[in-house]
């Protein structure tokens, strides 16, 4: 199925020990980059946490949020870094001092300063462990139901695209057959008109030497069949969905590869119309991958 690295979840989850609410915001990227915003006492269970989250991406930036509220009388332990404090303080009397000014620290000012706390650094319980991984696994689920919405979207759109893609197709091939026959007429005609002013007629076996030259600057036989089995393998991908954003990147690229050189080789005005068409929508369905797994 296919998933849009795109997507928002979210899971509040209350129990004994407190409340925990959980955010995860993602968007397109090459790889899988993950951004976590835990509380100092959850910080190094990330590593345990983001297990459970490369289950379920494997491309794009994500931004996992925790805010985590404790019950009462149930609290991590939290360092203060005296220390640093007390250097910090005299730093700043010294600075009055040397200004003739008053100095009287202000202690509350300590509270907002967060390179001053530090979490104990002690595992959590197990319990409280579990029960932060079940409300990530949670939020996973709902932010996963968002981006396999929108993939199911994406590949609605695609599908469409590609039958219309699939029906130019057709229409090129058709043209490019009736259009060596119009200008191999068109060349007869002008060769018959150009011998006739010097009183002489047209050579059929050299004729047919420049019409073999002609044909095989026109054929395109190669380029409908390949573009044909790309537009084939692009509705199999989308209906696989697994690990297709890569996959079908690179098959539209080489359907453009292939239109790009039946317009090369078919000078027409109709046919120009439904290359540049062909590529619209070429360009797209490129768009629409990019946001997709």
């Amino acid at each position: 199925m296919l998933r849009s690295m795109t997507g928002f979840g979210r899971c509040l989850v209350e129990n004994d020990h407190g409340t925990q609410q959980w955010e995860i915001k993602s968007v397109n990227g090459r790889h899988l980059d993950i951004k976590w915003h835990l509380p100092c006492s959850v910080r190094n269970m990330e590593l345990r946490l983001e297990k459970i989250v490369r289950k379920h991406a494997s491309r794009g930036r994500i931004d996992i949020t925790l805010t985590l509220q404790y019950a009462q009388g149930i609290h991590p332990d939290v360092h203060f870094d005296v220390t640093q404090a007390i250097a910090m303080i005299d730093c700043l009397k010294k600075l009055a001092d040397g200004q003739g000014h008053s100095f009287k620290p202000d202690y509350n000012a300590l509270l907002h300063i967060p390179t001053l706390w530090n979490d104990s650094n002690e595992e959590l319980s197990e319990n409280i462990a579990r029960e932060l991984e079940e409300g990530l696994a949670l939020a996973i689920e709902d932010w996963d139901e968002a981006r396999i919405a929108e993939g199911r979207a994406l590949s609605t759109d695609m599908h469409s695209r590609l039958l219309r893609m699939e029906e130019w197709t057709g229409f090129i091939a058709e043209r490019a057959s009736i259009l060596k026959e119009e200008r191999t007429e068109a060349l007869r005609e002008r060769l018959n008109e150009g011998l006739a002013q010097f009183g002489q007629e047209l050579d059929e076996s050299r004729f047919l030497q420049e019409i073999v030259i002609l044909a095989d600057r026109l054929d395109v036989t190669e380029e409908i069949t390949r573009l044909g089995t790309h537009l084939a393998h692009l509705h199999d991908l989308l209906q696989s969905g697994k690990d297709a954003g890569r996959r079908l990147d690179f098959t539209l690229q080489e359907c453009f590869r292939e239109i790009n050189t039946c317009g090369n080789k078919l000078p027409d005005v109709q046919l120009s119309r439904t290359v540049v068409d062909f590529k619209n929508e070429l360009e797209k369905c490129r768009e629409q991958v990019q946001n997709l797994e």
